[in-house]
Formats: C-alpha cells, structure tokens, sequence
C-alpha cells in the first residue's frame, strides 16, 4: 500500500514539477515560494488589522503571531523531526529545482501548513475574502511541488494540519471576544 501511494506522490510530483515547467513559471514560483517577497505586505497588512480592524481586528493580530509560531514550529521541531522525510529533490536526479534544493525534511510542508492556518483563520473571522486567501494558500503550496521541494503528500499533510489549526485558533479567537463583550458574564 505504501509504495503504492508513493507511486501516485511521484506521478502527481512529475507532472507539476516537469511537464509544466517553463521560464516563466519558474519565475513566477520562485517569487511567490519566498516569504521575504512577503514580508512588506505582511507588515502592512497586520498593522491596518491591528490599528483599524477594531477589537475584533486588534485580538486576530495578536493571535496570527502566535498561530503562525504554534503551526510553524510544530511543523518544522515535532513533525519533520518525528516522520524525517528525505525531500524530493535530495532523492530524485530528474526533479527540476529552481531555486536549488535544502537539506532539512520535508513532511509536513511548513509553506503549506503556516499558510493554510493563516487562510483557515481569517476564513472564518473575514470570509468575505475566502477566495484570496485559500488561491494564495494554494499557490505558494502548490510552488513547493513545482519547485522539487515537496512531493504532494508533503503539501497535504502541511495543508490540513494548518486547517486544523487555523481552526483551532478561530475557535479561540471567538472565545476571547466573546468574553471581551460587555454583556459576558464572568
């Protein structure tokens, strides 16, 4: 069974990270991929949540850190440590690799699980905004199967974790509101 869904790992791999490969896709996989292409509109976008998104806005801020920090170091310090996942491009001589490839496990993927916790997240409290969030979430996870640092099952498992706790987090985040509110009994 095992070798079986292996197998399906490298086809679904192949297929996203050869027969689709060009240029310009390259380009555009290596931009998104790179969270310090982000960072700027991060910085930007949690200060106008946290300065203008009222109390509702001020507690998502504050818990996105700390969201971000859980998924990301249960990611990269528990799960990739525990299951010790050669990556992609360390095992396969054909696997196209832009951006060159690392030494550290790959599953989970950590672009997958931080960036499909955030998605889950602000889903739930602005879902207004459902469609930018999760095609971005599926994007950036997506250019880690392109890239050669992933195969698909590292992108899955990533991505609902990160739901997970995107959800657990929403969860939370309702719970302080809730007993921020003036009519909470307490």
């Amino acid at each position: 069974m095992t070798e079986f869904l292996y197998s399906i790992d490298l086809f679904i791999l192949y297929i996203i990270n050869n027969s689709l490969s060009t240029p310009a896709l390259d380009k555009f996989f290596s931009l998104i991929t790179n969270v310090n292409h982000w960072f700027i509109t991060y910085i930007i976008l949690w200060g106008v949540l946290f300065f203008k998104g009222g109390k509702k806005g001020k507690v998502a801020a504050i818990l996105v850190l700390f969201l971000v920090a859980a998924a990301d170091q249960t990611g990269a310090k528990l799960l990739k440590e525990f299951f010790q996942r050669i990556r992609p491009c360390n095992v396969l001589n054909d696997v196209l690799t832009p951006l060159g490839c690392t030494g550290s496990y790959s599953f989970p993927s950590n672009h997958a699980l931080n960036n499909f916790a955030v998605a889950m997240f602000f889903y739930k409290i602005y879902p207004n905004y459902k469609y930018v969030l999760f095609i971005t979430a599926t994007l950036i996870a997506l250019s880690r199967v392109y890239l050669g640092l992933h195969y698909p099952s590292d992108i899955i498992g990533g991505a609902v974790l990160g739901l997970g706790f995107g959800y657990l987090f929403f969860l939370i985040h309702s719970e302080i509101l809730k007993r921020l509110s003036p009519d909470s009994k307490g």
